[in-house]
């Protein structure tokens, strides 16, 4: 599996047969030339993670990728011209590599303010992006994509998902607003990660094979 990061929690991954694009955001850039994907998967609505005129042209580009988004996202999309396939928990699917469906809500942001639905991706039975939730599978989670920083976390609560999971490796994601800090950040993930997790620095436009 290759995982390429194109800024905050945009990931390309290679697995098999599989070219994946998950949260093709506003505060992302370089995706916009992929091609051949066989997929695109939006965890939710929110533009840091769905920036909807550029998801209709990557559409456009690659027009055999089929395109999985939650219930707000999908509908969003599709009001673009974009056709999607609603993703909820518990569904599966196969793009060339599996993909489950985890989790059905966004962190709290404040009590006050509705939870729009957010789904997580579980890609190829290793990798898994919950998006902005800290979502706990039942299953071992061997690489975990770790939200770092948001106006809905701290970073004592990306350490306790971090240790919650307990993957093999983790990898930052949701972290654009933190890059004067990011070596704090990623420090701290690094220092306080429990025994067998590995955190690796995957800073935009890096790829890594795991």
């Amino acid at each position: 599996m290759q995982i390429t990061k194109y800024g905050h929690s945009c990931l390309h991954v290679t697995d098999g047969d599989a070219s994946i694009l998950v949260d093709p955001g506003a505060f992302s850039e370089g995706y916009e030339d992929l091609r051949d994907l066989t997929a695109i998967l939006v965890t939710h609505v929110h533009e840091d993670h769905l920036d909807v005129a550029k998801a209709a042209e990557l559409v456009r580009n690659n027009p055999q990728a089929t395109v999985y988004a939650d219930p707000a996202a999908a509908e969003k999309l599709d009001a673009a011209g974009v056709t999607t396939t609603v993703a909820k928990a518990g569904d599966a699917f196969d793009v060339g590599t599996s993909v489950q469906v985890v989790g059905e809500l966004h962190a709290v942001i404040h009590q006050d303010l509705p939870r729009n639905t957010n789904v997580g991706y579980l890609i190829g039975g290793r990798l898994l992006h919950p998006g902005d939730a800290l979502i706990v599978p039942d299953q071992q989670v061997e690489i975990l994509a770790i939200p770092v920083m948001a106006p809905w976390m701290a970073l004592k609560e990306a350490v306790d998902y971090e240790r919650a999971v307990h993957p093999k490796v983790a990898i930052p994601i949701h972290d654009a607003l933190i890059k004067p800090f990011a070596a704090m950040f990623y420090g701290r993930l690094t220092e306080l990660a429990p025994a067998g997790t590995t955190f690796i620095e995957l800073t935009d436009g890096k790829r890594i094979e795991l």
